[in-house]
């Protein structure tokens, strides 16, 4: 059918409870929805010589926060390969005193504060100033995502951490502040609203139904691309246009107890979807975020909680409609942003 005699609709998803309205009138041709500009413009190959300002280059550790750990090089040709290291500018502070219930202050009406704990450390993808994640291979891919789950798996032996959230912001107007490939996590002495409500919501549909929401066999309208651990897919409410959610295919949840040899798989397609998205949309911002269980979940609620891996692409404003209802609206179908996608040859 074409775009123009499409009809709008609405539809609810069973993972975020969110309601999406889906306009194509709002839109061209879904292939003609494109980044206004590059989140890189012109990377060009890597001379391997550190940028002049840049503290994330090969050679500049000493300028950077303090390093946690890092990843060494394959062949030992440089000093490492990936670093993880504190945040500079933190949005929590590890040295802060962990609150306790009785140290939150109320301040009015249900309202309340307490002091700022947390860690928030920056994972440095490659020495290279101009490599994106994608350009490496699915190895040096993998290594990023054991070096995410190897420190995750520290800060959940921390008594005072009740979540981390690994995410990814490329590009500047996807809150990127540093052009050096990286990415972030963010671990809190709470547990934040927006999972709360994730877990609510697939634990209502598991009680309904028997069946977690994301173990349910992925229409293939909607899928992108498969391998034998993980399904790439656009996901039937997406908020966004041309999202995709990375999903194990057996139950799992939590994203840093997943085995060294699925966790190459998932590099495989990763890279596979972020050179989809760079070849379709014209280089876009993005982000991606890892939603997984909160640490110390009963046991009664692991067969509902699943983690998967979300890419946003950055191709709209969201606006006071959003903001104030919170339902968004997309002019892309998914099953219209998915045949396009899995039709791009995301090799190089």
């Amino acid at each position: 059918m074409a775009e123009a005699s499409r009809i709008s609709e609405a539809r609810r998803d069973a993972v975020f409870a969110r309601w999406v309205i889906f306009s194509p009138a709002r839109s061209r041709r879904p292939t003609d929805l494109k980044s206004h500009g590059p989140a890189n413009p012109s990377p060009g190959p890597d001379d391997g010589a550190p940028k002049p300002s840049c503290p994330f280059c090969l050679g500049r550790e000493s300028e950077c926060a303090p390093e946690i750990f890092r990843v060494p090089a394959p062949d030992e040709s440089l000093p490492w390969r990936i670093r993880v290291i504190e945040n500079l500018f933190p949005a929590l502070r590890r040295e802060a005193a962990p609150p306790a219930p009785e140290d939150e202050e109320p301040v009015g009406a249900g309202e309340c504060a307490v002091r700022g704990f947390g860690f928030h450390d920056v994972v440095i993808e490659t020495p290279h100033h101009e490599v994106r994640l994608w350009d490496l291979d699915a190895e040096g891919v993998r290594d990023v995502l054991l070096a995410y789950a190897r420190r995750v798996q520290q800060l959940a032996e921390h008594p005072a951490v009740k979540y981390v959230q690994v995410f990814k912001n490329q590009g500047a107007s996807a809150g990127a502040s540093m052009a050096h490939s990286h990415s972030q996590m963010l671990g809190t002495p709470f547990v934040p609203p927006s999972v709360t409500s994730r877990l609510n919501c697939m634990k209502e549909v598991f009680e309904r139904s028997g069946k977690c929401s994301l173990c349910a066999v992925v229409s293939k309208d909607i899928l992108v691309s498969e391998t034998h651990n993980f399904s790439a897919f656009v996901p039937f409410a997406a908020s966004y246009p041309f999202e995709i959610w990375i999903v194990p295919r057996q139950h799992s949840s939590y994203f840093h107890e997943t085995d060294q040899d699925k966790v190459l798989d998932l590099a495989g397609l990763l890279k596979s979807m972020l050179q989809k998205l760079c070849k379709q949309l014209n280089d876009p911002p993005f982000n991606y975020m890892i939603h997984s269980a909160p640490f110390g979940l009963s046991s009664s609620c692991l067969p509902y909680t699943h983690w998967f891996l979300q890419i946003v692409p950055q191709l709209s404003v969201i606006g006071g409609f959003e903001m104030g209802s919170g339902c968004h609206i997309n002019p892309v179908f998914p099953e219209d942003a998915a045949k396009i996608l899995r039709e791009i040859d995301s090799s190089v």
